[in-house]
Formats: structure tokens, sequence, C-alpha cells
């Protein structure tokens, strides 16, 4: 008889793990989904253990000059004062030299009892040369050279660790591209048995832009990695011309999918020749559910934060009890951004939030298009705007943007509130997703694979206004659970008549319908706050998520 699953463990590979605000170990959204992955399998009681580097100098800490010029900081945290470094050491070989890694464990765990431990791989280590000690100090940062030391040191490095540890594991469950070589260590400890290895693996890839897949030259890959599997076998899955690691990942996994099921389909397309499946995504309703909906949920629907499918009841909840709970934590924003930016935002403007990673396809300045066409929508009833979001070092399109925003903030200065609040992190985007009244989201089209900030605020009561893209797709109902900007997905239209829809949408749902039902018609707005939360977090939460990939992936 097989053993049973309890006592093999499911390996969970993430180069970014966000588990709280003092470590430094994420960047953004995939960093976010793999913390409340972890604390919906602790909940759950899953027998998940996960790897990750330990990044003790961060990813970055940003600051905005005046202009809205973004200046990076060291981002600094000691490991020491949040978890346990084990006496345990592994070795890689990185230009054939040994390095030699340890870890750090932290232990998740659960109010229901259950326990993920997580290990922070660390190559700052007596016995290595300072080259080598700084491979686990920088999330993303450095040349591709960096990349794949970290990539190594990630994969074969934390299969080794785990293997050390005693574990015994029963399927590697790779988060992004970034872990792919675990596979090859698999492989070389399977005599290159690639069936064998495939049983083993789950690839959960979450970019449908071909720029996202982490590529490097054979000749890079031999003299960091060297002939680590023949070369021959290392074209034959990843690639003729580069190692590209979601390749690898797709040929020794026999379980694949993408993130949304529009995002399954931009998969297809990209890699027509695999079967991928979609588990769409979803957040921790503990973690991101605010005090005062918390208190409103354990009074009304007993139980919702173990089983967040009982949020279909919301409607027992009085209005008024709603109304309360959201006023409670918009309160607490505006006194958070007014405490730090002096913008003397007030209470009861309709409050629109817009908080991601700073890059192109987010589009964070399209709200800006036609500014008499915002003002006019401002005539009509006044609206405040909150952004957040950091741009990466290298992405110089991201950071105009941000400079864009600080331009358009001076344009307006005299007609509209807006501000952009510094250093986006966990603790701001808590006090956004459930503080706001309309969380807005405009990505272009496909290039949106999942996205979990407006699921937070669903979670919330806030009112999701977004282009139809990743999970909104899905969670989308017009009128009913929020709204949608511009065509429809499967609708064949130019680049042009798209962004003519989309303007359309976003000022004209804002002026003729966002605003009169905002302003006039509380009720109607209260019963979409409710359709908010029943319709869309009862389903659009992590521990649904993790359920699905225990029945399809790992059992």
């Amino acid at each position: 008889m097989e053993k049973s699953l309890l006592k093999q463990k499911i390996a969970y590979f993430s180069m970014e793990i966000a588990l709280s605000n003092d470590v430094h170990t994420f960047s953004g959204g995939l960093g976010v989904l793999a913390g409340d992955t972890i604390r919906s399998s602790a909940d759950l009681n899953i027998p998940l253990v996960a790897v990750t580097l330990v990044s003790r100098k961060g990813y970055f800490r940003q600051e905005l000059a005046p202009d809205g010029r973004q200046i990076e900081d060291l981002d600094q945290w000691e490991p020491a004062q949040f978890m346990q470094q084990l006496p345990e050491e592994v070795t890689v070989q990185i230009q054939g030299r040994n390095v030699r890694v340890k870890a750090w464990e932290y232990n998740v765990k659960s109010p229901m009892g259950g326990t993920v431990p997580v290990y922070f791989l660390d190559t700052d280590v007596d016995g290595n040369i300072s080259e080598d000690r700084e491979i686990t100090s920088f999330l993303y940062g450095g040349d591709e050279r960096y990349r794949i030391k970290q990539e190594i040191v990630l994969g074969i490095g934390g299969v080794r660790m785990l293997e050390k540890l005693g574990f015994e594991v029963r399927k590697y469950h790779m988060n992004e591209g970034h872990s792919s070589f675990l596979a090859l260590e698999l492989l070389r400890k399977n005599g290159m048995d690639i069936d064998k290895v495939r049983n083993m693996c789950v690839f959960t890839t979450h970019t449908p832009v071909e720029a996202g897949h982490d590529k490097f030259s054979y000749d890079l890959v031999k003299e960091v990695l060297g002939e680590f599997v023949p070369f021959n076998i290392l074209r034959s899955l990843g690639g003729q011309d580069k190692l590209n690691m979601t390749l690898l990942a797709l040929n020794l996994s026999n379980y694949i999918n993408g993130v949304a099921k529009r995002h399954k389909i931009v998969s297809k397309e990209m890699f027509p020749s695999y079967e991928i499946h979609a588990i769409t995504n979803g957040v921790h309703s503990y973690t991101w559910t605010c005090e005062s909906f918390r208190r409103l949920y354990d009074k009304y629907i007993p139980g919702w934060a173990h089983e967040p499918e009982l949020l279909v009841r919301v409607d027992i909840i009085p209005d008024d009890e709603i109304w309360q709970a959201h006023f409670e934590a918009k309160r607490k924003l505006i006194d958070y951004v007014n405490s730090i930016a002096n913008m003397n935002m007030d209470y009861y403007t309709l409050t629109i939030g817009f908080a991601r990673r700073a890059t192109e396809y987010k589009r964070h300045t399209l709200l800006f298009s036609d500014l008499e066409r915002l003002r006019k929508v401002n005539r009509r009833g006044k609206i405040q705007l909150i952004f957040s979001g950091k741009a990466h070092p290298k992405d110089y399109g991201g950071k105009m943007l941000i400079k864009q925003i600080f331009e358009y903030k001076e344009i307006l200065k005299d007609e509209i509130k807006i501000v952009y609040l510094e250093n986006y992190d966990i603790d701001i985007a808590y006090r956004l997703v459930s503080g706001v009244d309309v969380w807005l989201n405009t990505p272009l089209p496909p290039l949106e694979a999942s996205g979990t900030s407006g699921m937070k605020a669903a979670h919330n009561g806030v009112l999701n206004f977004s282009v139809l893209d990743g999970w909104w797709i899905e969670g989308w109902i017009e009128g009913v659970t929020g709204w949608a900007i511009g065509p429809e997905p499967g609708e064949n239209v130019s680049t042009e008549e798209r962004r003519i829809r989309e303007l359309d949408d976003l000022y004209g749902k804002l002026e003729y319908t966002i605003i009169p039902l905002y302003y006039k018609r509380k009720s109607e707005w209260i019963r979409m706050m409710k359709n908010s939360i029943g319709k869309i977090a009862s389903h659009f939460n992590s521990h649904r998520m993790v359920y699905r990939y225990v029945v399809e992936a790992y059992l």
C-alpha cells in the first residue's frame, strides 16, 4: 500500500515569498500569492514545505522625489530576528567552485493547528568567497550571471537541503520557472529517468509575456553550471538556442497550470504542444480582510475564515453594519494618507485606488488620457485618487509612469486630490484594498495572467472597475459585482478601437453609473458591496485554490 500522503511532503519552490512586512523576501504579486498559498496550506493541514532564498538585502526600498523620480535604497533585514538558522549545510557547484548553502527555518503556524515550515536558503556562509556569499543577497538583482547562480541555489540547493533535512517529498511544485533547475537535480538523482521526474513535478506558470520567461545562453550555462546533465539532453528539454527555464519546467512536469481560465488559453497559444490546466488564483481570506469586516463576519458568519465559501451568506448582514465596517476601514486609510502626504483627503469623497507594479502594460496613467473628460467626471461628483507601486530598477518605462502621475497631480491639484504612496508593501496594500471605494485595474489584455489585488478588495466589500483580463473575466457580472472597461475577451478589435472603447467605458461609467450610484443610491451601492463579498470573495480565495492543487496536482 502506498505510503500515506501525510507522511510525504509537497515541496513548494518560489523565488519570492511574502510572509510578513518585516521579512523583505518579495517584490509583488508572485510572492504574495506564495505567502497566501502557504497560509492556506497551514490552515488546511496540507503537508507542505516551502523553499525560497533569504534575499537578506531585499528587493529595494522605494523613495519618490518631489517630481516622482524613483530612488532605490537597500531594504536590508536580519533573518536572525525572525527565524532560526539550521546547522545543516549542502553544497552546489557554481563556476567550478563548491558553494556552501545553509537554511533558515520559519514556521507558518495556523490557528487551526497546522504548520508549514519555510526554508530560506543562504550562501552568506563561512568558507564561501565574497562573490558567492552575495548570491542570495538581492531579490531579482544583478545581471543574468547573478540570476542563474541564484536559480542554481534555489533549485538544486533546495532539493539537496530538503533531502539533508530528512524530508520525503511526494511532489515538487515550481511556482514559476525560477526553480526549474530542481528538475535537473531530480534527473540526476533518478538515473536520467524523464518519466519518473515528470511524475514528481508540478509547474505553475504566471507569465503571459514572452520576455518574462528566464532564458540563458548555453555559453553562460556552461560557464556557471557546467555540464550538470549532458548538453544534448538539456537542449532537448530546455530549448536548442537558449536555455528557457519555462520550457525546462514544461518538459519535466506532469501537471502544468496557468493562473486563470484566460491565462490557460494564452499559455496554450505560447506553448501549443502542452496540456495546460487552469487553477485560478485566490487570496488568503483572513489575512486580507480588514479588522472591521473580520468582526462583522465573525458575528454573522462564524467559521468564515476556515470556510470562506460561507461568505455567500453575506446577505444576512444588515446594510448599515456593512457600511459602518467599510467606513471604519476608509477612515483609517484616509487618516494614514493625510498623515504622510498632507493631502487633506476626506472621508466622504468617492475614493478610487490603483496599486500594482509600475510597468507599461499595467497602464497606470490610462485614467489621465483625456483630462477634460476626467474634469467632467469630477464635476458630476467629486473623486479622489490613491496610487502606489514600485517600478523595477531597470524598467525605465515603468519609472516614467510614476513621474507622469506626479505631473498630472500638479496639473489637477486644484480640482482632484491625487496621492502616490511610496514603497508599496503588504501594509500599504492592506490599507488600500480595504479602505478605497473602487478598485481600478487597467492592464493591456492579454498581459494580466491573473491579478489578485481585486480579490482582496472584494473581501472588504470594495467594488472592482477593471479591464476584462485575468481573473476579472471570471469574477465580473456587470452592474452586479462591479464594472468592466472595454471589449470582452474574444472580440476582434483593433488597437485603436480597443482604446476608444476603454476610454468611453472608463469615463462614461464613472460619470453616469458609478458616481450617481455612490452619491445618490447608497442602498444599491451596498447591495453591490454584498455581491462583491458573496459572489467573489467566497470563491476567489486561496483555500479553494489549494484544494484544487491537492486534488488535481498533488494526489
